[in-house]
């Protein structure tokens, strides 16, 4: 062996004894594991318990859905909007055209979404020349401008409405069990997309566009295209979650579906849980869902609660809930998505000594986070 291979051979050895770089690791694998047995056994829940709890249960799918959806869009891109219940409104409809062509309702869930998808890819033309607060009252202008011409379609019911009338004919109970597991397919795949979406090249240029715009496209990040692509996701998400809405009730409302109390819950069930992390919108929901349930009945009393729940989390847990679980010692974070590198026999610690011999290796974080800050 030549001099020149020894000393790239001990060159090589020497940097792979530094450390390695991981993501997820153990944490990883338990939480698929323990995320694929809780959506095992929700799955089953319509064999085991009474419709009204699974109608329960199917609302709480909707509302991860929303806030996942809303949290993709301000936690992580930075776009702050008031007017995602346009593609409630938009996808819920969509079901209702679909099904006067022909296409069966369930079908027309995934239908709507992509119909949602392909509709806010104009509006995004629109919006995205408005910037900051003007963006955020712009989207409200826009979901105002379709309710008004969902409004003003005869064929879609008018301002009265429509029913949905084609799965009349179909056993309730039958009905009920597949709308409850069409729901948890929409609410897995919009927690597991936000996750494998983040975990990649997309998910560090949003973290980066969140931090600072201006220096991230200086850095090479197509800010436009990033924002563009988050913005269609969440409208595909959130049209789909206003198809399941309208399976689930068989009739349709332009008031009540294009109504911004939609949006004004998913900004609440997102700050609650932790705006810019992905386990938050799921524990905020599961809150809000119990609030909701035990409070509803109390009249002006429920909205003084909700409000005050959401003044007292902005000011003392402006991470949210899920935010105050994973920092100091619990570290909690059953959605991984940052970098850990695991220092090796060679590497030199903060304060200089060398780490050669054996013993514990401590894993140290490092690379651009999205959990980190929200």
């Amino acid at each position: 062996m030549t001099g020149h291979a020894v000393a790239a051979q001990a060159a090589l050895a020497g940097q792979a004894d530094k450390g390695t770089v991981k993501r997820g690791g153990r944490t990883a694998a338990w939480s698929a594991a323990g995320s694929g047995a809780a959506v095992a056994v929700l799955a089953y829940l319509p064999f085991a318990v009474f419709t009204s709890t699974t109608q329960t249960i199917l609302t709480f799918f909707e509302l991860v859905t929303l806030a996942s959806m809303w949290n993709l869009l301000a936690g992580y891109a930075g776009l702050v909007s008031v007017g995602q219940q346009a593609y409630i409104g938009l996808g819920a409809y969509a079901v209702l055209a679909f099904s006067d062509w022909g296409v069966q309702p369930f079908l027309g869930v995934l239908l709507a979404a992509l119909a949602c998808a392909a509709i806010a890819l104009p509006t995004s033309l629109l919006a995205f020349r408005l910037r900051g607060d003007y963006f955020a009252v712009g989207t409200w202008v826009i979901a105002e401008v379709y309710h008004v011409a969902v409004t003003r379609d005869n064929s879609l019911g008018g301002g009265s409405g429509r029913a949905l009338t084609t799965l009349s004919g179909l056993d309730p109970t039958l009905r009920d069990a597949i709308t409850y597991w069409v729901g948890l397919g929409v609410a897995v795949a919009s927690v597991a997309g936000c996750y494998l979406l983040l975990r990649g090249r997309l998910g560090l240029a949003l973290t980066a566009v969140r931090d600072n715009e201006v220096a991230a496209g200086s850095a090479g990040v197509d800010v436009t295209r990033a924002k563009r692509v988050v913005y269609l996701i969440a409208a595909a998400g959130t049209g789909a979650a206003g198809a399941v809405v309208l399976v689930s009730q068989l009739n349709v409302n332009p008031d009540s579906i294009f109504d911004v109390r939609w949006t004004a819950e998913m900004i609440f069930i997102t700050v609650i849980g932790g705006i810019g992390t992905i386990e938050g919108p799921v524990l905020g929901a599961v809150l809000y869902t119990v609030v909701q349930r035990v409070f509803s009945g109390a009249g002006v009393w429920y909205l003084i609660l909700l409000g005050s729940a959401a003044v007292a989390a902005a000011v003392w847990l402006p991470r949210g809930l899920w935010g105050l679980a994973s920092s100091g010692r619990l570290r909690l974070s059953l959605f991984p998505i940052g970098y850990t590198v695991v220092p090796g026999r060679g590497a030199v610690d903060a304060a200089g000594f060398s780490r050669s011999g054996p013993g514990p290796r401590s894993p140290t974080r490092q690379g651009p986070d999205p959990e980190s800050s929200g």
